[in-house]
């Protein structure tokens, strides 16, 4: 089975953190979340994920090694393909032609799920949705009384279904898909400006493909500051019970209110940390108090008090702000 990962976007809505690190890899409970995500699919496929089609921007070498990494670690080779234009959905998927051939899954890279589900790999294909209250942000399905998709919806106005397509296919022959895509980019078929996917699974579904909805447990998403936050905590929230604290970690007078990630190196002094707290590698943190935050690598925090808190690497932070969201290399 291939995999493809669309993660050219420049993530906009969480900067400064985007300014100097792809959203993709900005860390969840203490992984990236591209790496949270082919870990997480990998765990719910059957079959070997063969290849990874990373569609990314500008990303230097370094980048690139660490999608090696992430690919190699689930058994699998890394392949990079570049969007150099964002025009839709279906754009995207079509930059991995290359790979979009038998079983294939797509996964949009900001969104992270939890579900007790095994994909099965003989279906046609399969649509992953999650139930929620008001959908008319999202593309949703509906489905008859047998489990089978019928309609696929884009962003309706008025109620249609509360079923909403996270970001995650099956296909069983990508050959098909690819096809469908490559019609609509050579005939110019738009919808709301972009080449949609939405528009490449109905024509597929007209042809007789049997989509089903595989539904998930949770869906978090990481758009912006205040939901990746979120989603670090509800992701640790996951993990509990699990040792999340390197074992060279120093920690000296403190209070650890679990969950709590620590990366490797880190020193923790004279502090209360916790609930949901992220905190990278060689961090030093110092008569503290952090709940509800994200913390990236190579940071100093003395004398603060944060909750629902974002900073990057390399910051330098000493005083009492209470809600922070500071890039890499910022000074308070």
């Amino acid at each position: 089975m291939n995999l493809i990962i669309p993660m050219a976007g420049k993530g906009k809505r969480l900067r400064p953190h985007t300014l100097t690190t792809p959203k993709p890899l900005i860390p969840v409970a203490g992984k990236p979340i591209v790496q949270r995500l082919v870990e997480d699919i990998a765990e719910v496929t059957p079959e070997k994920i063969e290849k990874i089609g990373f569609i990314i921007g500008d990303f230097d070498e370094e980048i690139k090694e660490k999608l090696r990494e992430i690919a190699k670690e689930v058994g699998a080779e890394a392949y990079f393909f570049t969007q150099e234009i964002a025009e839709g959905t279906a754009h995207a998927i079509a930059c991995a032609n290359e790979i979009l051939e038998g079983k294939v899954t797509v996964a949009f890279s900001d969104t992270l799920f939890r579900a007790d589900f095994k994909l099965n790999s003989e279906d046609d294909g399969i649509i992953w949705t999650k139930q929620i209250e008001d959908p008319s942000a999202f593309g949703v399905v509906k489905s008859n009384e047998d489990g089978i998709i019928t309609d696929f919806i884009e962003k309706p106005k008025e109620f249609i279904s509360d079923q909403a397509i996270i970001g995650i296919y099956y296909f069983k022959k990508g050959e098909d898909l690819r096809a469908e895509i490559d019609y609509l980019i050579r005939n110019d078929i738009r919808g709301g400006g972009e080449f949609q996917l939405t528009m490449a699974l109905e024509n597929l579904k007209e042809k007789g493909t049997n989509f089903t909805i595989g539904t998930v447990n949770e869906w978090l998403d990481c758009g912006n500051k205040a939901i990746t936050v979120e989603s670090n905590s509800r992701y640790l929230g996951f993990l509990e019970g699990e040792n999340l604290i390197a074992e060279n970690v120093e920690i000296e007078n403190c209070e650890i209110i679990e969950p709590v990630f620590v990366g490797e190196g880190s020193k923790i002094v004279d502090s209360t940390i916790g609930p949901n707290v992220s905190i990278g590698k060689n961090c030093m943190i110092s008569n503290s108090k952090l709940s509800e935050s994200l913390i990236q690598n190579n940071t100093s925090l003395v004398d603060v008090d944060l909750t629902n808190s974002m900073i990057g690497n390399f910051v330098k932070l000493e005083g009492q702000p209470k809600s922070v969201s500071l890039g890499d290399y910022s000074e308070w």
